[in-house]
C-alpha cells in the first residue's frame, strides 16, 4: 500500500500546526517550514501494544494520556498528550480510509485531550459569526451547510466542530479544512453529479465535496447552536433548548462523547459547557423526514436568527 509517504507536510486544521509523516490533501497546506507543530501524525507500530491492553478494555483503550482504537483491515491507532497520533497500518489497508479516521476520530480525541470542546455537526459564518448544527448521524448536518454553502455562505468546520474559548467574551469556532462529506441522495437533490466527486473510500457512498472557494480561514464567535432532529411531523419546527436539556444536548452531541468519562474529563466537559450555555442560545430544529427541507431550512433560520438579533 502506498500510503502517500514523501517527507514530513506541514498543515493548518482546528487552528493548529500538523506536521505530517502521512500526506493529508484535505487540509491547508503550508509552506513555511519555519513553522513550528502543535501536532505530530507519524508512521509507528502498535500492534504489540495492542495486543497487550485489548484484553482489558473493548474499543478503545484509554490509559493515562492515551487512546487507542483499532479499525478492522485498516489501521491501529494511538493519539497521545494532545500533541502525537500514531498510525500502525495493516497490509492491504485503503489509505482513503485511514484518513478518514485520522481526521475523524483521532482529531476529536486529540481535541479532547487539549481541552479545545468537539461537538459532532457542521459549522457556517454568517455576517462574521458562527452557527453549529449538531446532531445524531443522518440527521441531515452537512446536507443543511451545503444548502447554506450554495447561498454564498462559508463553511467552518464538517463532522468535527472545535468550540475554543479565545477570549472572556465566549466560544468561538476554530476553521477545520476545505472540505465536506455528502451521501449520494444529497448529491442527487442538488443536482450534482457523483462522477464529479471522489467516494470517501473504496465502495463508499459518502463523498469528498471540496469547498475552497467557500471555505472561511478566520476563527468565528459561536452565535448560536441548533440540534436536527427528523420528526414524522409534516412541518419544521424551531423550539428553544432549556435548562438542563442543554448539558444533555452538548454531552451527547460531542464527538465520540462516549469517551468523556474514561478520559477523566467530566468535570471539564461540565465546566465548558457551562461557559457554552452561558454564552449561546441553543434551538432544536425538527425537520419532517418525508421530503427534502434544506432550502426551506436555510430561509427559515435565517429568518429566525435575524428576528431574535442573534446574527
Amino acid at each position: 500500500m502506498s500510503i502517500g509517504i514523501l517527507k514530513k507536510g506541514m498543515y493548518k486544521a482546528f487552528g493548529l500546526t500538523i506536521c505530517s509523516e502521512i500526506s493529508l490533501p484535505e487540509l491547508t497546506q503550508l509552506h513555511k517550514d519555519e513553522e513550528v507543530a502543535d501536532i505530530f501524525i507519524d508512521i509507528g507500530y502498535l500492534s504489540c501494544f495492542w495486543d497487550e491492553f485489548k484484553i482489558h478494555q473493548r474499543n478503545f483503550i484509554v490509559k493515562e494520556s492515551l487512546v487507542i482504537f483499532q479499525i478492522p483491515n485498516t489501521a491501529t491507532f494511538c493519539i497521545k498528550d494532545g500533541k502525537n497520533i500514531i498510525v500502525s497500518p495493516m497490509d492491504g489497508s485503503d489509505y482513503d480510509k485511514i484518513r478518514l479516521y485520522i481526521l475523524g476520530t483521532c482529531m476529536g480525541v486529540l481535541l479532547m485531550q487539549r481541552k479545545i470542546f468537539p461537538l459532532h455537526g457542521s459549522a457556517i459564518a454568517i455576517n462574521g459569526k458562527a452557527y453549529a448544527f449538531i446532531g445524531n448521524s443522518g440527521a441531515g448536518k452537512s446536507t443543511l451547510a451545503s444548502a447554506f454553502i450554495n447561498k454564498g455562505f462559508q463553511l467552518l468546520s464538517d463532522d468535527v466542530v472545535a468550540v475554543k474559548f479565545l477570549n472572556e467574551d465566549g466560544p468561538f469556532i476554530m476553521p477545520s479544512y476545505p472540505q465536506q462529506k455528502l451521501w449520494k441522495d444529497s448529491l442527487e437533490k442538488f443536482g450534482m453529479q457523483t462522477s464529479d466527486y471522489r467516494p470517501l473510500f473504496e465502495r463508499e457512498t459518502k463523498y469528498s465535496i471540496p469547498v475552497n472557494s467557500n471555505f472561511s480561514h478566520e476563527p468565528s464567535p459561536l452565535a448560536g447552536v441548533f440540534e436536527l432532529v427528523k420528526t414524522e411531523n409534516e412541518h419544521i419546527q424551531i423550539c428553544k433548548i432549556e435548562k438542563l436539556e442543554r448539558f444533555r444536548t452538548l454531552l451527547y452531541q460531542t464527538y465520540r462523547h462516549s469517551l468523556v468519562n474514561k478520559m477523566g474529563l467530566t468535570e471539564w466537559h461540565f465546566t465548558d459547557s457551562s461557559k457554552i450555555i452561558n454564552k449561546v442560545q441553543m434551538y432544536q430544529l425538527k425537520r419532517p423526514t418525508s421530503e427534502f427541507t434544506a432550502q426551506n431550512l436555510v430561509s427559515m433560520i435565517l429568518s429566525f436568527i435575524k428576528e431574535r438579533e442573534i446574527i
